[in-house]
């Protein structure tokens, strides 16, 4: 999901002990968690702090691409690509004042634990997790595995509730927990129709994630366009063929709208999302974050139930939200009006209580940065005594023992890759999105047969 970076709110109190300075480390494993981590750091810190804003990109399949580094709008003072040990030897030498971890959940427990071997009882940053968007399925898993970290934000007050829930649940501690709202909403609000009006369906790179139901969603959207010529049809696509986000795209509609008779007023479009909003008069899609984008902006939003309302889909999360409608509606006009009371739960805020959303998580960072003693080590709920038939396989996937160690032979990089290296890393790369994209849909296919 794309979005332009909003302007940060200066109406906040600054506690008097706030440092006037302070260095943020991001470390992100993709596009979509690199503008999640980078706009969360810029919200948790005070507007009247100086920052710096260090930024790491743990190197694997979802590496983002230059281009989509540019298209996500967030700067950082400095930026580049590390293996986790390399990651974790950095920290253990200077590290910053916070360090906000927008990876996946297993990434998020290695580096935990790798952390705190790394730091041991010594001085360290307050570390903070959370997740990019709606939060619809692996609750316990992914909660438990962002366990440890010393803010855990939640996204709204339904997810701060069901966060607590989970953590209290198994007797592990829920005061990390906190709730904040998504950092990249923003822009302004919707006020009336455009000349010409304009329709956009946000693509989402693995829902659905089969050639049927996403071609029968193409071919909707391409007879909506002919069946409104007034009107213009965007399908707004999240990267290009070859380049991977969060979750694997083995079918681009790029590929998919080849060969296609398309209408004069259907267009495929990239860029963020935040300029594609600003012309937009019906936001549709699966389940895309972009709904609680254009929720926020109050653009009519709808959430297709054309494919059923499941939770595969993610769909089922916007039940009680007034979005949900099928093509067929939206082809005889029908736009859906939301639910305020649903809105007001999911982190929207579309009714101007966005300013404060990240008070109370900033008030307990200065609070943390400023604790007598400094911070106790890292503690996760899960250990190699609470779960040893789980814990050693996460942390061995990052080249880390059950102790947290890197282990003898673990990928690092002392210095930037050298010009063979490159090529050979970016071969490497190419090879891997080809079999993700080519050679494994036809395996599957065989194995269908």
């Amino acid at each position: 999901m794309g979005g332009s970076s909003p302007t940060l709110p200066s109406v906040f109190d600054v506690p008097a002990s706030t440092p006037k300075s302070l260095r943020v480390a991001v470390l992100a494993d993709s596009d979509t968690r690199w503008k999640w981590g980078a706009l969360t750091a810029r919200r948790l810190t005070p507007p009247a702090a100086e920052v710096r804003l260090d930024g790491y990109l743990l190197r694997g399949r979802a590496t983002p691409t230059a281009r989509q580094l540019e298209e996500v709008g967030v700067r950082a003072d400095s930026l580049r690509e590390v293996t986790g040990v390399e990651f974790l030897r950095e920290m253990g030498g200077a590290a910053p004042d916070v360090l906000v971890l927008a990876l996946v959940g297993g990434g998020v427990q290695a580096m935990l634990h790798g952390l705190r071997a790394a730091w041991g009882s010594g001085k360290r940053p307050v570390v903070v997790t959370g997740y990019v968007g709606v939060v619809y399925e692996k609750l316990a898993d992914g909660l438990l595995l962002r366990h440890g970290a010393d803010l855990v934000l939640a996204n709204s007050r339904h997810d701060a509730d069901r966060f607590r829930a989970v953590y209290e649940g198994v007797g592990a501690d829920a005061a990390a927990v906190t709730e904040v709202a998504l950092p990249f909403l923003g822009g302004a609000p919707y006020t009336g129709e455009h000349d010409p009006y304009t329709v956009v369906f946000a693509a989402q790179p693995s829902v659905p994630d089969n050639r049927r139901d996403r071609t029968y969603l193409l071919d909707r959207l391409i007879e909506h366009a002919r069946r409104h010529p007034e009107r213009d049809v965007l399908l707004k696509l999240r990267s290009k063929p070859g380049e991977h986000t969060t979750h694997i795209e083995e079918l681009p509609y790029q590929k998919l709208v080849q060969g296609k008779d398309l209408p004069a007023n259907f267009r495929l479009v990239y860029g963020h999302m935040g300029e594609v909003l600003d012309r937009t008069d019906l936001l549709v899609t699966v389940s895309s974050t972009a709904a609680l984008e254009a929720l926020h902006r109050r653009i009519p939003t709808a959430v297709l139930t054309d494919l059923g309302v499941r939770e595969v889909l993610g769909n089922h999360h916007f039940t009680g939200s007034g979005c949900l409608a099928s093509w067929d509606q939206l082809d005889a006009g029908h736009r859906p009006v939301p639910d305020e009371e649903w809105v007001a739960r999911q982190g929207v805020a579309a009714d101007g209580s966005y300013a404060t959303a990240f008070d109370a998580a900033r008030e307990r960072i200065a609070k943390l940065l400023q604790r007598p003693g400094g911070l106790p080590p890292l503690a996760p709920y899960y250990t190699p005594e609470t779960a040893p038939g789980y814990l050693p396989g996460i942390l061995a996937r990052h080249h880390l023992g059950p102790d947290g160690v890197p282990l003898p032979g673990a990928p690092a990089a002392d210095k930037s890759p050298g010009p063979v290296r490159q090529i050979v890393r970016r071969a490497a790369r190419g090879a891997y999105r080809h079999g993700v994209q080519r050679v494994a849909p036809v395996i599957r296919r065989m194995g269908e047969l």
